[in-house]
């Protein structure tokens, strides 16, 4: 078990987020491999609903002041952290008023998602990796959780691909049943071109920017895949065994940590590609 150190990018976690299989998972999941002799990193979005004065929160000057810029617009990266005291983790929250102030997660009151959830994706992808690197940091795994995460193992292999903080991380990713109605914006993939992706390393989503085709993106440029629901979208499982990837079938609530963990080395034997 030389390779150590696992970066977590999850779009919910407990007790930041009401309890969901996501954000239940996120939260005793990382400690569990911490717990297990490797060195963790956790970030998460800091949404509107997060209570800052109740969770503790505070800025991180040093890590905090860059631009990001998505479809020739500046958006302004805030990092800010906790701490969860019994598990010794801290939790880094990716911040901006734009994307994140809002009064809730992914849709308005009425159950109308936001429309630029594909730019709030793209921003928090590229925060956290931006981050990681701020903090010279450097992962030997990348294990991402739901939709919002899906668009880092496509950044991972293609933008960050010869960043020498990234080049060697294995990518695993962890399909739920938590799909979003609405297909995001067309123009993500054009969006996406901006940061240096061709139309051939986002063909899968010229057709189709549905929760399908994301998660299909993100299992291609993936090492590892793991089922994190019991039941999984057909056309995604499909796509698993047409893709061959390393699999982890859903785990139960009393083992998933030790099998994550046992999967995780079965991931730093294979071969990446791009």
């Amino acid at each position: 078990m030389d390779a150590k150190r696992i970066l977590y990018i999850t779009q919910e976690m407990t007790p930041y987020l009401p309890e969901t299989e996501i954000s239940k998972i996120c939260r005793y999941l990382p400690e569990g491999i911490q717990d297990l002799g490797r060195e963790i990193r956790t970030f998460l979005p800091r949404y509107g609903v997060i209570n800052e004065r109740r969770n503790q929160l505070h800025e991180v000057i040093r890590l905090s002041g860059m631009n990001l810029i998505i479809d020739d617009t500046d958006h302004p990266l805030i990092i800010k952290v906790a701490s969860i005291q019994s598990a010794r983790m801290q939790v880094y929250f990716i911040d901006n008023e734009d994307f994140f102030h809002r009064k809730a997660v992914f849709a308005s009151d009425d159950g109308t998602e936001f429309e630029d959830n594909d730019e709030r994706s793209i921003f928090y992808v590229r925060g956290v990796l931006e981050t990681v690197k701020k903090l010279r940091w450097i992962p030997d795994l990348v294990h991402c959780h739901g939709w919002l995460s899906a668009l880092a193992p496509v950044y991972l292999k293609k933008m960050y691909g010869d960043d020498p903080g990234f080049s060697g991380a294995k990518i695993v990713y962890s399909v739920y049943d938590d799909p979003f109605m609405s297909s995001l914006n067309k123009a993500l993939p054009e969006k996406m071109k901006q940061d240096n992706m061709t139309d051939k390393d986002l063909n899968l989503l010229k057709n189709s920017t549905d929760f399908i085709g994301l998660s299909c993106l993100a299992i291609r440029y993936s090492d590892g895949v793991i089922q994190g629901s019991q039941n999984i979208n057909s056309a995604i499982f499909d796509y698993i065994e047409k893709e061959n990837k390393l699999f982890l079938p859903f785990q139960p609530d009393d083992s998933y940590i030790g099998a994550y963990n046992e999967f995780y080395d079965k991931v730093f034997t294979i071969k990446s590609r791009r």
